[in-house]
């Protein structure tokens, strides 16, 4: 199966840095709209056969425009929302943004029984999206499209593309609705096949990707 894994559009907690991740949460900014917007043609061309997004409204918000053009359905489903930030919600500061990414990416590696500071561990944060991954194979689909979250994306991407490291995920910034592009089965794993329009391997990514997963990651700043 094809996973087309999209963040969603701009919001107002992205300008000011927040970590804001309860649902619903916020509404798009007018450039999330537009970015929006530009979707359809972005992704034309994709065969997709099936749209979900998370129960955060900008997700959905963001979906809409693709799912009127391919004449689909968005599919709402908890499990791909946003890593939760437990009691770093709504902070922006440095240090509270470095907890949660720090957090997230060592999910990445492995190290799932590591707890979000008053939220969730790894194992209960990639099941719930793995319940949905696992829904759309079962469907027999052959390209899915999930609108999610930066964090969610990378952190998920990261653990279980092959091709991925965890300094390549941590390193890269996935820009609101930036497309990751994995193929392949929960049961037999996953390979990127393109990060943000950019073919994996490619020069552009080669640098991060050289470094491997024993490299240190310093992780970039993400806003949920």
């Amino acid at each position: 199966m094809r996973l087309l894994l999209i963040r969603h559009g701009q919001t107002p907690s992205n300008i000011k840095g927040l970590l804001d991740t309860a649902v619903p949460g916020p509404e798009l900014t007018k450039l999330g709209h537009k970015q929006a917007r530009a979707l359809p043609k972005a992704l034309d061309g994709e065969p997709i056969d099936a749209l979900f997004a998370s129960t955060a409204i900008r997700t959905q918000l963001t979906a809409s425009p693709l799912a009127t053009g391919m004449q689909l359905d968005v599919e709402i489903r908890d499990g791909v929302k946003e890593i939760s930030a437990g009691q770093l919600e709504m902070l922006g500061d440095a240090e509270s943004v470095r907890s949660y990414m720090t957090t997230v990416f060592a999910w990445s590696g492995g190290d799932l029984d590591r707890r979000m500071p008053g939220g969730p561990d790894g194992h209960e944060t990639f099941g719930r999206f793995e319940e949905v991954v696992a829904e759309a194979e079962a469907a027999g689909l052959a390209t899915a499209a999930i609108f999610s979250h930066g964090a969610m994306i990378r952190s998920w991407a990261g653990a279980r593309a092959g091709n991925l490291s965890v300094p390549f995920v941590a390193r890269q910034i996935l820009s609101n609705t930036g497309v990751v592009v994995l193929e392949g089965s929960l049961a037999t794993g996953w390979r990127a096949l393109t990060w943000m329009g950019q073919a994996v391997g490619g020069a552009e990514l080669a640098d991060t990707l050289a470094d491997g997963p024993t490299g240190d990651p310093v992780p970039a700043r993400e806003e949920p």
